[in-house]
């Protein structure tokens, strides 16, 4: 399971493997899986303390090519889910993407509007498939790209200088890397408890009325 620990990871791959994984993550359909937030918060971490780690990363580069990497992969998720998206769904035989999940997915981001092309950026698997619904559901371009560049700034740069802070602030932390990426990755799911809890009242709302 070594492509689920952020720390093998960045010490096999360095900091262009860290922006490809990031890229990947935030659009690619197949990179649902990758740990995003928690490669983030390690990357953070060990660019704090590269002194007494084998592994260096430069803070500035991933400031700057973190967001990058996560605006280009929500891009190309949603020119997929533009091109590819309505043809997938128009299948009846398929399992996964039935019209009836376009449909949802279609009301569920007018619902909540272009902030959850931020929003989505904090929740993991979500983020991955919400540029795809996005581009499938037809939104409108010039909505889906400012929101997009927010989330991912406000993403790249908030998780990574989360985990740099804790790194300069708290000695020999890199002694603790699993706990602390175990509780991001719990942390991170809160979200995703939190909307299904939300999405079950909503539905058993609709029912009742």
């Amino acid at each position: 399971m070594n492509f689920l620990d952020p720390n093998h990871l960045i010490s096999a791959y360095g900091t262009l493997g860290i922006f490809a994984i990031i890229f990947a993550e935030s659009g690619l359909f197949f990179g649902f899986f990758l740990p995003g937030d928690s490669l983030l918060v390690t990357a953070g971490l060990l660019a704090a303390t590269h002194e007494s780690s084998h592994v260096h990363l430069n803070l500035a580069a991933l400031l700057i090519g973190v967001p990058i990497a996560a605006i280009l992969g929500d891009q190309v998720g949603y020119w997929f889910g533009a091109r590819v998206g309505p043809a997938l769904f128009r299948r009846p035989e398929s399992r996964f993407f039935k019209p009836d999940h376009l449909e949802r997915a279609n009301e569920y981001i007018e619902r909540r509007g272009a902030r959850m092309i931020v929003l989505a950026r904090f929740i993991p698997a979500v983020r991955t498939f919400t540029p795809i619904a996005a581009g499938a559901t037809r939104m409108k371009y010039r909505v889906f790209v400012p929101f997009n560049v927010l989330g991912g700034v406000l993403w790249g740069v908030g998780v990574t200088l989360a985990g740099y802070t804790l790194g300069s602030r708290v000695k020999h932390i890199d002694h603790y890397l699993i706990p602390i990426v175990l509780v991001v990755i719990g942390v991170s799911l809160i979200p995703v408890a939190l909307e299904v809890r939300r999405s079950s009242r909503e539905s058993k709302a609709s029912r009742s009325g």
